[in-house]
């Protein structure tokens, strides 16, 4: 893929499509302000030279083609190197009728400038080294944030987030890989520059550091795109009536006839700023029905999936004993290690708290009546505290893309494959290769090492005028 001339001016609209009060055109490039001398005048009724003008300033007037004002506007002016995109660049504040943006833009076109791609005005910030590779993707992740904790961690990453330690950890490779490099050079001497104890204790530190980023992915991403929570338990035992008790509105249908829920149900709730995502399963339970079997499968592969999973169960149906035995069993076949699991003792409205009793042993036990909305608020507590993400909420150490998360596991590869070789007494050739790789998957993240169809695909899910 061909990256965008870098040559040219480009404009686009900065605000959402539509009508609106205001709306914002962005211009940038080297020829921002040839343009905008051409069709910008004062209210005074006269023209102004922008080049002499001082960034960030505000200015008001009409912008004028063909002797016909098209809009009374105002004017932003930001001169390179202080502007988002390290080059000149302005913002057209006007009126926001769809027919003055689409002139706007027309006359822009008609001057010298040329409507921007995707992402383009991101993309020129950081190749102009106003933001790094992770930064850049952090303001896609801002943008698209519709809840508190992706807005979090999209801030945190924007500010620079782990960036900065991605970079230390290359460096110190890059000075080890420099002097393995240079003992290749003098091969046939046979001397050591890279002394192999220290080698062996930096490979081991940064193997702790990658390993501890790439581990943080699960929470990261969690609080970036939702807390996966499946809803498991028997037929009948209140998993439709709890999700749309949750969502406050009737999602899942429900049935006194068992195995009615046979697909998962899906929908989202956001808890304090948190985003949980539900999913409703198929009863667990032995069945010769082909249909309904294929359901309690799909119900321990999202189990597998998940990080809580909300285990209703009924005291009408299983005494405390065979409820440890579905537990256990909903542990070994969705192979979840992680898996944290709440038992939600439902339906209490139709026991006595004597009966219940027995039942308050069980792990991570709440009991709660989803057919008459009670204890609702204490269960959304106990998802909080299950998931964990407000203890890591003001954490920089979360990596929630999962393209960085790929690039660490191959640079712990890699570092792996370095001790590996140590230990076997593999010639330093051996060494070089697996530390270029590590220094590679490292340099990715962060855009020191890039290429074209990789700045292609991640700047073609930008919006247009960012």
């Amino acid at each position: 893929m061909h990256l965008p001339d870098r040559n040219d001016t480009i404009c686009a609209l900065a605000t959402a499509p539509g009508m609106g009060a205001i709306a914002v055109i962005r211009i940038s490039g080297a020829n921002t302000f040839d343009i905008i001398n051409k069709i910008f005048q004062s209210k005074s009724g006269k023209s102004k030279d922008f080049k002499s003008a001082k960034s960030h300033t505000l200015h008001f007037g009409n912008i004028i083609f063909d002797n016909k004002i098209i809009d009374e506007v105002l004017l932003s002016v930001f001169k390179n190197p202080m502007s988002y995109t390290g080059e000149d660049t302005t913002e057209i504040s006007c009126h926001g009728s769809t027919y003055i943006q689409q002139q706007l833009l027309q006359v822009l076109q008609q001057t010298g400038a040329r409507l921007a791609e995707p992402g383009e005005f991101t993309l020129r910030a950081f190749l102009n080294g106003k933001l790094d590779l992770t930064q850049a993707e952090a303001v896609a992740d801002l943008i698209s944030s519709q809840h508190a904790s992706a807005h979090t961690t999209a801030i945190q990453q924007l500010r620079g987030g782990y960036n900065s330690t991605i970079q230390a950890l290359r460096q110190q490779l890059m000075d080890f890989a420099s002097l393995i490099e240079l003992e290749l050079d003098f091969a046939e001497e046979d001397v050591e520059f890279a002394n192999r104890d220290q080698l062996r204790a930096l490979i081991n530190g940064l193997l702790k550091e990658v390993k501890t980023l790439r581990n943080s992915f699960d929470t990261g991403n969690a609080m970036k795109n939702g807390i996966p929570v499946v809803i498991a338990g028997k037929p009948n035992v209140g998993k439709s009536t709890l999700l749309n008790a949750l969502l406050n509105e009737e999602k899942a249908i429900v049935s006194e006839i068992a195995g009615t829920t046979r697909d998962v149900v899906e929908d989202q709730l956001i808890i304090d700023g948190y985003r949980f995502r539900f999913m409703d399963t198929a009863g667990i339970r032995h069945t010769t029905d082909t249909i309904e079997k294929i359901g309690v499968e799909k119900t321990y592969l999202h189990a597998e999936k998940a990080s809580i999973a909300l285990y209703l169960c009924d005291p009408g149906q299983s005494n405390p004993q065979e409820i440890f035995t579905e537990l256990e069993e909903l542990k070994l076949k969705s192979a979840n290690s992680t898996l944290s699991i709440i038992t939600v003792v439902n339906k209490t409205d139709q026991f006595t708290n004597e009966a219940l009793l027995p039942y308050r042993d069980l792990p991570a036990s709440i009991f709660i009546s989803a057919k008459n909305k009670t204890h609702l608020e204490e269960l959304k507590k106990l998802l909080i505290i299950e998931s964990g993400v407000a203890n890591k909420e003001n954490e920089n150490q979360l990596v929630t893309n999962a393209r960085h998360a790929a690039s660490l596991l191959k640079a712990e590869t890699a570092l792996a494959k370095v001790i590996e070789g140590m230990n076997d007494n593999l010639t330093s050739d051996f060494l070089a290769l697996e530390l270029k790789e590590a220094l590679y998957q490292l340099g990715n993240i962060t855009g020191e090492i890039y290429t074209d169809d990789l700045l292609g695909n991640i700047f073609s899910k930008f919006c247009i005028g960012k």
